[in-house]
């Protein structure tokens, strides 16, 4: 994995399909909440069972640390609103100086949990509130990472995950989602820009102790990053972070991958040309994507190692046993010439995606990834 990740050739092309969620709790035999309310397990170690069980090279992305912050004037309280068979719906309030904010999220009992109040709903009276979310960061343990070390061993490469701030995270926060982005972003355009001045510079005191904490890589999460935002937003809200995180990892010898599902053409481009960038994913094709693995590979793969890129629908979840051995034999084809590539999927397999059809991913990368 970490081979291919930073452009060279291993034995044969790394297999690590995007099953980062719903399998893993499926694979438990608990109801979802399990996981990911209680935390039982945690979502973490029950990806690492799925991926040994799989027998995929595992990609790990769930590492952190757990960070103290300096005068921290936030109070927490949770409760339970409501219970059923089918979902469980909890509340959170944070309380701070400034007045409370609120969220609500919903729990399935066999599907990921789904904030169904946000933060944020009116911008500029939340403003205030906003600003305690992000006391500075003075010290951190590093228990949680090497928790997750110890148990991963030898079976994948261990990453620790940021977020990186642009309309594709902000609509997380907002209750009225994209669109209250974009009235934001017309609106109230200063404040926004110090609303993801704060994210940034919490972001990248993260990147700086999780650098010090030695992870296998650096994972830059942006789920939908080039799709979710402008041209312009993307320059002012989200590069700015990637340019220094990249360059503070490579600075310190960690390797480097982005993911961001949806189109991502321009963006491969782009981190290419303009970021310190060792690896992009999931690179998916169209109508979710944008991406043709083969010219990608050949355009950028001396700069850029790939990962992906398998539908993971079409051919993942509908498709037969000979259909993801052909596509993967495919993709390995387009793009595994040399290394520097990681076979995947175009982004999370769903739930019901059949075992079979992965064990058959992991047959074809035997099969036709072997470099001689």
């Amino acid at each position: 994995m970490m081979i291919a990740m930073t452009g060279g050739q291993p034995d044969r092309v790394p297999v690590a399909p995007d099953i980062s969620n719903m399998i893993p709790c499926r694979l438990t035999g608990k109801p979802f909440w399990d996981i990911y309310l209680h935390g039982d397990p945690p979502l973490w170690r029950a990806y690492v069972d799925a991926a040994r069980y799989f027998g995929i090279d595992g990609w790990f992305t769930y590492g952190t640390l757990h960070f103290r912050r300096d005068n921290d004037q936030r109070q927490w309280s949770s409760e339970t609103l409501s219970r059923s068979d089918e979902r469980i719906v909890t509340r959170t309030v944070c309380r701070t100086p400034a007045g409370d904010l609120t969220c609500e999220t919903t729990y399935y009992i066999a599907d990921p949990p789904t904030q169904t109040r946000k933060w944020i709903t009116d911008f500029e009276t939340d403003l205030p509130k906003l600003r305690h979310f992000f006391p500075e960061i003075t010290t951190c343990d590093p228990a949680p990472l090497e928790q997750m070390r110890a148990y991963l061993g030898e079976d994948g490469a261990l990453g620790a995950c940021v977020g990186v701030p642009g309309f594709q995270e902000l609509f997380t926060w907002f209750d009225d989602g994209l669109e209250g982005v974009a009235y934001a972003w017309a609106d109230h355009p200063d404040d926004l820009r110090e609303f993801v001045s704060w994210q940034e510079r919490d972001v990248l005191r993260q990147v700086e102790m999780l650098l010090e904490a030695r992870p296998d890589f650096l994972l830059l999460g942006a789920s939908g990053l080039w799709t979710l935002n402008t041209p312009r937003a993307f320059r002012e809200l989200s590069l700015p972070t990637l340019k220094q995180a990249t360059r503070m990892a490579r600075e310190a010898g960690v390797p480097t991958m982005l993911h961001s599902c949806g189109k991502e053409r321009e963006l491969v481009r782009i981190c290419a040309e303009e970021t310190g960038l060792d690896c992009i994913n999931p690179l998916e094709v169209p109508p979710m994507g944008d991406c043709e693995l083969a010219e990608i590979k050949r355009e950028y793969g001396k700069r850029l190692a790939l990962m992906g890129n398998l539908h993971t629908t079409e051919v993942m979840l509908r498709g037969s046993v000979e259909q993801v051995t052909e596509a993967a034999r495919q993709a390995i084809e387009a793009a595994g010439v040399g290394g520097g590539f990681i076979l995947s999927t175009g982004d999370q397999c769903g739930r019901d995606t059949p075992d079979a059809n992965l064990h058959a991913l992991v047959t074809a990368a035997e099969r036709y990834g072997r470099y001689g």
